[in-house]
């Protein structure tokens, strides 16, 4: 039985996966700089 964490859920469905690959203790800016690099690879 899942506890409902986002653990548990597949990869694909996770709702952070966006900032999966920033590293724990990040700020806002560090954020932002990695979802703006993210935005301009798919617009390439």
């Amino acid at each position: 039985m899942s506890d409902g964490t986002l653990e548990d859920e597949p990869e694909a469905c996770r709702a952070d996966d966006h900032v999966s690959d920033v590293a724990d203790g990040c700020g806002c800016t560090e954020i932002w700089e990695h979802l703006s690099e993210r935005r301009g690879q798919a617009d390439d």
